[in-house]
Formats: structure tokens, sequence, C-alpha cells
């Protein structure tokens, strides 16, 4: 995936600012930037995984993040959180993993979202609002 600032319709020509010369990132920006959101439309998948508390947060913040720049999740089946070696050490923690064979299979499940969504992207099958006009576009 590119940077946070580029998957959100960033500059991705760093020659328009000579690198990173913010003032001309600015002005750049001010102008009428149009935002273009180069990662919009895609689908994705999220599987977090954690020893304490947390999973669960981080999880809907990535899948919150991805949604809001333009990206669809694969469904519900792609975006998973699950606690493994609960407050175990973290030096055994992947042994834990490695037992949890269902977690593989949970994996293969996201996985198998993501690919089904992505060919229904790309044999044009809308997403559901995908005509509704963004309200307050960036």
């Amino acid at each position: 995936m590119s940077t946070c600032s580029s998957a959100d319709g960033g500059n991705p020509d760093p020659t328009t600012t000579h690198g990173k010369d913010a003032a001309q990132a600015k002005a750049i920006e001010l102008a009428g930037w149009p935002y273009p959101r180069h990662l919009a439309g895609r689908a994705f998948a999220v599987f977090v995984h954690g020893d304490a508390g947390g999973a669960e947060a981080l999880r809907r913040a990535l899948s919150d993040w991805l949604t809001d720049i333009g990206l669809e999740s694969g469904g519900g089946k792609a975006t998973i959180d699950r606690q493994i070696g609960y407050y175990e050490p973290y030096a055994t923690s992947h042994e834990a993993l490695d037992r949890d064979k269902a977690v593989v299979q949970e994996v293969r499940a996201a996985m198998q979202a993501l690919l089904e969504r992505t060919a229904q992207l790309r044999a044009g099958v809308p997403s559901a609002g995908a005509d509704v006009r963004e309200p307050r576009p960036k």
C-alpha cells in the first residue's frame, strides 16, 4: 500500500514539490488539489490479533480508515480480530498462534471473501450506495 497521505489522495508526484518542500505542497493543495483517492474502489481485508486488549479497536480503526478513503470491506468474513495467547508471555506468543489452527482457517476465509469481492468489482458489480453522492467531499 502507499503511504497514508497518498492513499487518501495526496500528491503521488514528489517532483511537483521538489521533494519535501512543505510550502510548495501547501500551495498545490490550496490551489485546488482534487484529492484523487488513488485506492478508491478497491476491496480490503483486515486480520488483527493481540495477546491483550486492543485488537478489536485496531481492527475497527483500520477498517474505518480504509472505508473512509474509498476502499470497501470484502465483507463480514474479511474483517477479523482475535485474542491469541491472552496475557501469556510474549516470548511464547508465536507458539500460541501456531497452535490455533482455526485462526488459519479464518484468515483463509477472509482472503476468500476478499478475492470474491475483488472479482465482483472487476466484473462491474457495484458497491452498495455507489450512486450516492458524497455530501462533504474532501
